[in-house]
């Protein structure tokens, strides 16, 4: 499992998670720089992602749709607010109406993505601010903290295979 800890802080406001993976920072900057890649991880296993519109660059911005087991669809929104390759990356989230738009719903997060070198292996440690302790309850209600684990659950069968060029 590439889960190293997880830690909720109600004061903060944030959830932390901190991963670690056998492949070298720019390998993982991809997973995130590469929709189809991306898509591959992002959401659960029973709730696959599909990138709509993926512009990696700050003030750029990205939708998306998960899929339920039962067709259900739920979209989601990014605007990138910081991109320094290959190790920080930022970004607010929400919920999304179907053409990609904000709908309001549950307010927005800020997730910062830093990625560091541990030899040749890589920590990515992801923290998720909310705007109030209200959202945060919610959030985590719905699930988001196992979610978050389980999505990355998957990169590492990513990560395996060569890197793109």
């Amino acid at each position: 499992m590439t889960v190293v800890s997880t830690v909720k802080n109600l004061e903060a406001l944030n959830l932390t998670i901190v991963l670690e993976f056998d492949a070298n920072v720019e390998r993982v900057w991809q997973i995130w720089e590469d929709p189809r890649q991306l898509e591959r991880w992002w959401g659960p296993p029973t709730w696959p992602a599909t990138f709509k519109e993926h512009e990696f660059k700050p003030g750029g911005r990205a939708t998306y749709f998960m899929t339920g087991p039962d067709g259900e669809k739920s979209n989601g929104w990014w605007r990138f607010t910081a991109i320094d390759a290959p190790h920080h990356l930022e970004f607010d989230d929400g919920f999304a109406d179907e053409e990609g738009e904000p709908t309001g719903d549950l307010g927005a997060t800020h997730a910062i993505v830093t990625l560091e070198p541990i030899g040749d292996r890589t920590r990515m440690t992801v923290v998720s601010t909310f705007e109030s302790e209200e959202q945060f309850e919610q959030m985590l209600e719905m699930g988001m903290e196992e979610g978050m684990k389980e999505a990355a659950g998957q990169i590492d069968s990513i990560l395996a295979e060569p890197a793109r060029t």
